[in-house]
């Protein structure tokens, strides 16, 4: 069977989860026998068999951006021809499964990371372009063959967002983790290397700067750490200058009142990212939405305590007092997971990342269960194996 896989991130083109999962998912299907993966990305040429990237066209150089992505899906779909299935990954990519799956007559597969719906705030990045990305996304979920969630809750989320998609096509199988590629590193000279001090303990946030992920209610809460603690910062590809100004004035303040804040705004390896991770006292994950959060599942293979919001696919994850803490928050149902009461959200999430640092045995037995369970059950071969069944299922 030939299956061809629609990205807009493969490495070494990578800023998010989306990128991650399908990188791996790729890796995991190219060993089984009877799959001929073949991936189509966005970006440079790729040197690796099996896949073709696509630059954007030229002529829309100076177009919006979302009409750029709609060029670039356009250009994909004449190298689908002769697949047996396609399986496109976010919106970026969803129109070239559309188009493909109806110009070549075979199955489309969406997979669904995150929802436009449930992120309003693009618009201030896109303008315009968010209607777009917007249609591109309700049209191709609308049409297709399948969908796979990546969460229980992320399948409610698509079943709430497009009522007119059938609830039988819509499939959960969650993100996975590679536990040999993170897993905990004993690196203290790299550590200091990037400006942290290994012997103290410290909070690490990984992640874009996006409304998303909650940033600036982190930065709020992380003002009652303990003044001996840490702040590791590992954030960039902010998504408005708007929100770089918010986190740099908040992470500028904090820096005026206390030591050891360490902000890394470029993209990091991921052996620094190990090294950082397996060093940290916990790992905090402070999203107002997050389908299901793979970087929880890398904090957790690198045996690093999570506090994180209870909110989305994340407590599908993370096990409260098990693997870590999570921290309640009732949200306003605008899309945007705005907390009802920010202070409060605020409040909690401070109380849970001192909780978690004011006792390191007690996170380090936390993080050493999160290990056990992305080993147990977030593994690779696992969800290639499950996704192929919904490939045979519809092909």
């Amino acid at each position: 069977m030939r299956v061809d896989v629609l990205s807009k991130e493969y490495p070494p083109e990578i800023y998010g989860g989306a990128g991650v999962h399908v990188a791996e998912l790729v890796r995991a299907l190219r060993a089984v026998p009877d799959v001929d993966a073949r991936v189509h990305c966005f970006g440079g040429p790729r040197d690796e068999p099996g896949t073709t990237a696509y630059a954007d066209l030229t002529e829309l150089s100076g177009a919006n951006a979302a009409l750029k992505t709609l060029g670039v899906d356009l250009a994909m779909v004449g190298g689908c021809e002769g697949a047996d299935l396609v399986h496109s990954h976010t919106w970026y990519a969803n129109m070239a499964g559309h188009l493909a799956s109806l110009l070549h007559g075979v199955p489309h597969v969406v997979s669904a990371h995150s929802l436009e719906p449930m992120r309003p705030w693009k618009a201030e990045q896109l303008g315009g372009g968010y209607a777009v990305s917007s249609w591109a996304e309700r049209t191709a979920y609308e049409a297709a063959t399948g969908v796979v969630a990546v969460s229980a809750a992320m399948r409610d989320d698509v079943l709430r967002s497009y009522p007119d998609v059938d609830p039988t096509r819509v499939h959960v199988v969650h993100n996975g983790i590679d536990t040999d590629l993170w897993s905990p590193v004993t690196d203290p000279d790299r550590v200091r290397a990037l400006g942290v001090d290994p012997d103290r303990p410290s909070v690490i946030f990984v992640g874009r700067i996006t409304r998303q992920k909650g940033l600036p209610l982190f930065l709020r809460a992380a003002a009652e750490l303990p003044p001996e603690v840490q702040l590791v910062l590992c954030a960039g590809a902010p998504d408005t200058p708007e929100i770089l100004a918010e986190v740099r004035g908040l992470v500028d303040g904090l820096a005026t009142a206390r030591d050891g804040v360490v902000w890394i705004d470029e993209m990091l390896p991921r052996a620094d990212v190990v090294a950082l991770l397996s060093a940290a006292t916990v790992f905090a994950c402070p999203s107002v939405y997050e389908p299901l959060g793979i970087v929880n599942l890398e904090a957790m293979a690198c045996e690093t305590a999570v506090v994180a919001t209870a909110t989305g696919g994340i407590p599908e994850v993370v096990v409260d007092g098990e693997t870590g803490w999570l921290v309640p928050i009732e949200q306003v149902q605008d899309g945007t997971g705005t907390p009802v009461d920010p202070d409060r959200y605020v409040a909690d999430l401070a109380a849970a990342l001192v909780d978690a640092v004011s006792d390191p045995e007690r996170a380090r037995a936390h993080g050493e269960a999160g290990r056990r369970r992305a080993q147990e059950s977030f593994s690779w071969p696992a969800i290639a194996e499950r996704t192929l069944e919904i490939y045979r299922s519809v092909v």
